[in-house]
């Protein structure tokens, strides 16, 4: 199974040009509002014609520009999932699932949706309407009908940005499930860098129409190729950088000479640490004059229901600002195990935690 795209698309505010392919894995594509990821999908799905390009699915070509082949959606076997769910509000749940199947036996169209009903949770909810379910029981109904006309590809579009904390988390175990037996191309496109790493194993960066980067999503974070990727993969803490050494940059907005393991191939603009990446060290540590080691304080903290990021400032050279250099996230178990603790903290930049970005 394969889902080849090559297609570029004049917009508003950029050109989209993209060129990739989707095997049996599910694909996250991540990127910033208006980077055209919805556009994208619409392309694929057959809702908009790209300008130029190729799409082709399993050696069946979608669109070719130069051949001049445009299949219509209809027809193209590609199921898309929208933000909103988009179910008819007159039709029942089964109604809803039963929709594309009107080439099926009446037995064979209520033994498929009954099966679907199933596997997505909603026995009992049938004979609703989309007005009677909670908005990740309509998205559950609407991935039903999606999945119905047993699809050689699926395109998601945002499907858990409508939902609720609970309801997300619910939602995406029920996408796991699905995955784990669709096995044809999937794309999910989202602006959430969590829910992306929770859902594929391939990630694509997509940033004013072009990819930015691509590939498994723990190199990518590991080591985002651009500044602009490593801000959209979640990382919040940067200073300009120079090279001291093959092995040692000074972090100039930061204060500090860092030891980095990352190879020095070209001139680095900037250094980089994913807030959850910064160590904290015992008072009472031998470590805390070691390397990569500074001591700080502490400006503010900002919390969630689990975790608190708190927002220091190093102190390598005293001065009364309250500029915070860094962020740390940190579980609030470990956090109450050091609030207490007088200033100067010490906290470690690793040495293999530190991205090196070009400009």
């Amino acid at each position: 199974m394969a889902l080849t795209i090559q297609i570029e698309k004049k917009l508003a505010e950029f050109t989209l040009d993209v060129s990739f392919a989707a095997g049996g894995e599910p694909l996250s594509i991540l990127g910033p509002s208006g980077a055209g990821k919805s556009m994208l999908l619409r392309c694929i799905a057959g809702l908009e014609q790209p300008d130029r390009g190729r799409v082709a699915l399993n050696d069946h070509v979608l669109f070719d520009s130069e051949q001049r082949i445009q299949v219509p959606a209809r027809l193209r076997c590609i199921a898309m999932l929208f933000q909103h769910h988009a179910l008819f509000p007159h039709r029942t749940v089964a109604e809803n699932v039963a929709f594309g199947l009107p080439q099926l036996t009446a037995a064979e169209r209520v033994a498929r949706v009954a099966s679907l009903i199933g596997r997505t949770h909603l026995a009992g909810l049938e004979q609703r309407y989309p007005r009677d379910l909670s908005g990740g029981e309509q998205q559950r109904a609407a991935l039903a009908r999606a999945l119905a006309i047993e699809p050689e590809a699926m395109l998601l579009d945002e499907p858990l940005s409508a939902l609720d904390t609970h309801l997300r988390s619910q939602m995406e175990a029920q996408l796991q499930q699905t995955f784990a037996a669709f096995r044809r191309p999937a794309l999910l496109v989202t602006h959430n860098i969590e829910e992306a790493y929770r859902l594929s194993q391939e990630l694509l960066v997509l940033s004013r129409g072009r990819v930015v980067a691509s590939g498994p999503k723990q190199a990518i974070l590991r080591r985002p190729p651009t500044l602009e990727v490593a801000r959209l993969t979640g990382c919040k803490n940067f200073s300009r950088a120079r090279a001291i050494s093959e092995n040692m940059v000074e972090a100039l907005d930061w204060g500090c000479r860092l030891r980095v393991t990352q190879a020095i191939e070209r001139a680095p603009a900037y250094v980089g640490i994913r807030a959850h990446m910064i160590e904290f060290l015992e008072s009472s540590s031998t470590q805390t004059s070691g390397e990569n080691v500074f001591p700080c304080r502490l400006v503010r903290t900002s919390e969630t229901p689990f975790r608190i990021t708190l927002f220091l400032r190093l102190q390598q050279t005293p001065d009364n600002s309250d500029e915070p250099h860094l962020q740390a996230e940190v579980f609030k178990e470990k956090w109450e195990r050091f609030r207490n603790a007088p200033f100067p903290w010490h906290v470690r930049l690793a040495p293999n935690s530190l991205i090196l970005l070009p400009e």
